[in-house]
């Protein structure tokens, strides 16, 4: 992605990355460590994507868009739905039959959530917010992802200042977690 791309090209490009996980959680043996791996990926990916979506799209959708206040209430509520199931996901052995529901209610969330911001969100975004906002915000965006954290807190603060200043405690600490559990990793 070149550094003059915006927050749109950002979160749609994340989108393409957590469904070609997707992709290889459907493939994967139900019974395999291999999914269990997919799904922490899918969740640190997930975690990194709302984190961005709190600090720099939500201020601007309440900002540009008429009914931008609501929408990122509701947005927030299914972000907290989707961090919970994580959460859930990521306490289940890897197999199980509750496993396998967990993660299809992921799946199923997550893919409303992407239809939702692709198709109707940020579409009326880009039409209303100037250009040079939106490539200022994939910038800020950029940053966010590379020191977000990476384990759902679905009781997490949902305005941007909070998400800010808490992304800054956990964001180092969740990596640090990662690597020594080798978490998201094969």
């Amino acid at each position: 992605m070149d550094s003059g791309s915006g927050i749109i090209e950002v979160l749609t490009a994340d989108h393409r990355e957590i469904q070609r996980l997707f992709d290889r959680i459907r493939s994967a043996s139900p019974r395999g460590d291999e999914r269990k791996t997919l799904a922490e990926q899918v969740s640190i990916s997930l975690v990194r994507h709302f984190t961005v979506e709190r600090e720099h799209l939500h201020p601007v959708l309440r900002r540009y868009l008429p009914d931008g206040g609501a929408l990122v209430e509701r947005r927030l509520d299914e972000q907290r739905r989707i961090e919970e199931l994580l959460t859930s996901l990521e306490a289940e052995e890897a197999g199980t039959e509750r496993f396998g529901h967990l993660l299809l209610s992921v799946l199923d969330r997550v893919t409303e959530h992407v239809v939702e911001e692709e198709q109707l969100l940020l579409p009326r975004l880009q039409a209303l917010c100037p250009a040079d906002v939106l490539r200022d915000l994939g910038r800020k965006a950029r940053r966010a992802q590379a020191s977000a954290p990476t384990r759902p807190r679905p009781g997490a603060p949902g305005s941007a200042p909070l998400t800010r200043a808490t992304a800054q405690v956990w964001g180092p600490w969740d990596r640090l977690r990662d690597l020594v559990t080798r978490r998201g990793r094969p």
